[in-house]
């Protein structure tokens, strides 16, 4: 029994001396750089990384229709009113536009929605009209108004054809856009210029050298009105060697703040076409002015 005892206390001072050896190792640490972390860092980190995009660039208004170069994270939606050369009525809503996202310092990403598009009074048709899908901007360089006030940025957008018959081209088109900006304290200008290419159907639609130049001021602290030329000259296709001209004025307000990152701010201007001075076949100006109304929430 005694033998026992001791066996008993010898084993019991074994495994003491086992577990307080455990004790004394820590334990291993945890792998670092597996995949689940940096996503959710990722994640974690994405409005710290907005901040330290739109702090490195001016702070102007996004145009009613001239694409900024500047990086912006929001929610948009446009809707036009135009009146065609024929007499017919056009009623697009959410003009092309979406989600706009800013996944690194220098890039943005931009997930349109397909516009809807109704056609009254000649030729009556309505249905989804072809899609700019998606849109992805680089930014080349940039400073904020305190060192230089301006932005260089370069574009590249892919529409796909599938709108109704009545609103198709039936072909896919990209378009490479170079777009810069300078500012002088609350003036500043925003230009644009590329070419929408389509990937077939070339003799009938041809290339769209499309620019965009818009002069805008900010007045107090909310309305930024301003005025843009958007101008489309065609190369090859049925329109190969026209030209057409349009002179938008209007004025956008915000950024109303609506509570943590949330800013709202709304717009709408009235474009005109400039030239060609008469109406051309096929139809152009492909209209000739339209209502713009927009709603953007950025966050």
């Amino acid at each position: 029994m005694i033998k026992r005892i001791l066996f008993a206390c010898a084993a019991l001072q074994a495994m003491t001396a086992a577990a307080l050896a455990d004790d004394a190792v820590p334990p291993p640490a945890p792998a670092t750089g597996a995949p689940a972390d940096f996503v959710t860092n990722y994640f974690d980190n994405w409005f710290a990384r907005v901040d330290e995009a739109q702090a490195t660039q001016p702070h102007w208004m996004t145009p009613l229709v001239t694409i900024t170069p500047r990086l912006e994270e929001e929610f948009r939606y446009d809707q036009f009113f135009e009146t065609l050369g024929n007499g017919a009525n056009i009623d697009n809503f959410d003009g092309g536009k979406g989600l706009e996202l800013i996944p690194t310092t220098t890039n943005e990403v931009i997930v349109n929605l397909p516009p809807y598009m109704e056609r009254s009074l000649v030729k009556p048709a309505d249905g989804w009209g072809d899609w700019t899908f998606l849109l992805v901007k680089q930014r080349l360089i940039s400073a904020n108004e305190e060192n230089g006030n301006y932005i260089v940025s370069a574009f590249l957008a892919v529409q796909a054809p599938i709108g109704a018959p009545a609103f198709t081209n039936n072909a896919y088109l990209i378009t490479p856009t170079l777009a810069a900006g300078k500012g002088w304290g609350d003036f500043d200008v925003q230009g644009t210029v590329g070419v929408a290419i389509p990937t077939a159907y070339q003799s009938t639609i041809g290339d769209a050298v499309q620019s965009n130049v818009v002069a805008q001021y900010h007045i107090a602290k909310y309305f930024w009105p301003e005025v843009e030329l958007n101008d489309t000259y065609w190369s090859g296709g049925e329109r190969g060697g026209k030209n057409q001209l349009f002179v938008t004025p209007g004025i956008v307000l915000g950024r109303f703040e609506l509570g943590g990152r949330a800013r709202l701010s709304v717009g709408f201007g009235y474009q005109v076409a400039l030239a060609p001075s008469q109406i051309l076949e096929p139809l152009t100006p492909t209209y000739n002015h339209e209502w713009i109304l927009t709603a953007r929430l950025s966050f």
